[in-house]
């Protein structure tokens, strides 16, 4: 069985801080990071892993963001394309009935012209 002073010490002030300054409780957490291999690294380790999952929540906050700022571009761009084709189709519409007045013109045109020939 090996002895890890630092590990022993790390825990012991762990252990110290978390229990509210009971000196029992330092020396037992003390004694169990001595003993069953507690690094520095360890620790280290676990606090890099924190904050690695701190950095993932952060960067799933964001993606949902930017998914939310696609589909609310998407939903205006084709709120724009109705009321383009709309706007398209109502244009289609004016020139059809322009276009029919045009010919009932030139028709009555023709008649009125022949009707003055007749006379």
């Amino acid at each position: 069985m090996s002895f890890n002073l630092i590990g022993g010490l790390l825990n012991a002030g762990m252990g110290l801080l978390e229990s509210g300054s009971n000196p029992l409780a330092a020396i037992g957490m003390g004694r169990a990071g001595a003993t069953t291999g507690a690094t520095a690294g360890n620790l280290a380790g676990a606090a890099g892993n924190a904050g690695l999952g701190e950095l993932n929540a952060q960067d799933e906050a964001f993606q949902l963001a930017m998914y939310g700022e696609q589909i609310r571009h998407q939903e205006t761009m084709q709120a724009q394309s109705e009321a383009f084709d709309e706007m398209m189709h109502e244009k289609s519409e004016a020139n059809a009935r322009r276009d029919m007045m045009l010919a009932q013109l030139k028709a009555d045109d023709e008649a009125l012209k022949k009707y003055i020939a007749m006379i």
